[in-house]
């Protein structure tokens, strides 16, 4: 429940937010004076709500992350564990060029791990009890630095960049789509009708569902790239040894939906693999023996 409300309300600011940046643009309608779309507006309409939103999601991405998941954050060891956990960070984190994330710990019995943040030199790794439980130092190294290579490869930025030219693209097509059919198929002239709303609404379903595919697709070859920096940082076989103790206890991801594609498992199944935001770990174990060592 407490996931649903923060979801709901960050969700009703975002939207308050942005209607305000579009009035403020001078963004108050989107029909021009003989009733045909003004695409100018409509273009920086979808621009706003499309990057608006990805964006303000990549800022607060950190909040919500520790919000959603209850992650802890180590300000201070209090443990040999949590001291070890720092230190593997730092070092990782100085091999890749980036600044010191910060490190946290999230109660789930399932292993996993992700990363999050504004920017490489402003983010946050996050490791559940369940992977510091269930795997050898060797493999939670191996996961810290494919997460901390998720980090140095701007792989937030580059999704969520992906992410808001889809939403403009899904948001302008749609309003254009719902036009067609209320003016030219309902034949109604009279503004915006209740045909242009429902139409709207089943394009962006529609649409929506074919950006999803190209954004986990994207998401997907990002995997193997993380794959490949946590075996530069840790060793191959440390790595294969990880994706292979996750396949041995693999279980549904615990993590939020905005947090999966930046988990070190993430979610099983999925039409035809098409909505899975990772490869399955049989293909990322593969692709890492065939690499150069």
């Amino acid at each position: 429940m407490k996931r649903i409300l923060l979801f709901v309300g960050t969700n009703l600011a975002v939207i308050v937010v942005l209607s305000i940046v579009l009035r403020l643009l001078g963004v108050d309608r989107l029909l021009d004076e003989t009733g045909g779309l003004d695409y100018n507006a409509l273009l920086i309409f979808a621009s706003v709500f499309g990057f608006g939103g990805a964006f303000i999601s990549l800022a607060i991405s950190k909040w919500m992350a520790k919000m959603s998941t209850g992650a802890q954050v180590i300000t201070q060891a209090r443990s040999s564990t949590e001291q070890w956990l720092l230190d593997t960070v730092r070092r990782q984190a100085q091999q890749a060029g980036i600044g010191m994330p910060e490190v946290a710990i999230f109660n789930s019995p399932t292993p996993n791990a992700f990363a999050t943040g504004a920017s490489r030199n402003n983010a946050l790794v996050a490791v559940s009890t369940g992977l510091l439980q269930h795997m050898s130092g060797d493999e939670v190294e191996a996961v810290l630095g494919h997460e901390i290579s998720h980090i140095a490869n701007g792989d937030m930025v580059t999704l969520t960049l992906i992410q808001g030219v889809l939403n403009t693209f899904v948001i302008f097509l749609a309003r254009i789509i719902g036009h067609f059919v209320d003016r030219n198929i309902l034949r109604n002239e009279q503004g915006m009708g209740i045909g242009y709303f429902v139409s709207v609404l089943v394009a962006e379903i529609c649409l929506g569902v074919l950006a999803t595919i190209v954004v986990m697709w994207f998401s997907r070859r990002r995997e193997y790239r993380a794959d490949a920096g946590g075996a530069r940082l840790a060793g191959r076989d440390k790595m294969i040894n990880a994706l292979q103790a996750l396949q041995r206890g693999s279980e549904p991801s615990h993590l939020p939906d905005q947090l999966t594609a930046f988990g070190i498992l993430g979610r099983k199944g999925g039409f035809a693999g098409l909505f899975m935001s990772h490869p399955p770990l049989e293909a990322r174990i593969a692709a890492l023996r065939n690499s150069v060592s």
